[in-house]
């Protein structure tokens, strides 16, 4: 497993990271048996000390947690926690995803935006010449190609309020998403009749 333990303007020490490796390691491999990569990151914001930490698994999937506490150590450990949550939860279809798929999850790239502006500057904008929001980054992202489930489950195992998929079934693209009641909502534009 290649493994990057590093801090944000801190210094993170040799026992730290030892630390971390046999830890999360240990956390990972008890449920998902074959982590390809793990990226740790430490950073300082005001009074507390915040570990984010990301798992790509072999399948493919993503797992994703974020610990923050007054002491480093106690924020690794928030954050280990809440990745040894996550996969206990999934911890049965993660030891069987691999085995019910022949090749790991397939991803397609895909442009990603982040439009930023006051909403208000938009529709001024949209009066005039069209719908022009400033446009701050542009960058290239993954879309997998998934069951609807396994969509869920890479939303919740990363963290994320909504995925875009390539659903298995049929290819088309498709969202789910946590929706404010706390379920989670299903966009299949096939679905739609006209």
């Amino acid at each position: 497993m290649r493994t990057q333990i590093s801090g944000k303007q801190i210094d993170i020490g040799d026992a730290l990271t030892t630390h971390v490796r046999s830890e999360i390691g240990e956390t990972v491999e008890k449920y998902a048996q074959r982590p390809t990569d793990l990226t740790v990151i430490f950073s300082k914001d005001a009074f507390n000390f915040i570990c984010d930490a990301v798992v790509h698994l072999s399948t493919g999937l993503t797992v994703q947690a974020k610990g923050q506490a007054p002491e480093i150590y106690a924020a690794f450990e928030a954050c280990r926690e809440k990745m040894d949550k996550q996969l206990r939860r999934y911890k049965r279809r993660l030891k069987d995803h691999h085995q019910g798929r022949a090749e790991p999850v397939e991803f397609s790239a895909a442009g990603s935006y982040v439009l930023t502006g006051d909403e208000d500057d938009w529709h001024e904008a949209e009066d005039d010449q069209g719908l022009q929001p400033i446009i701050v980054a542009e960058m290239e992202t993954r879309v997998p190609t998934l069951s609807v489930g396994d969509a869920v489950m890479q939303m919740e195992l990363s963290g994320m309020p909504l995925l875009v998929f390539r659903n298995e079934k049929h290819g088309g693209v498709n969202v789910v998403h946590r929706r404010d009641d706390g379920n989670v909502g299903w966009i299949d534009p096939r679905n739609i009749s006209n």
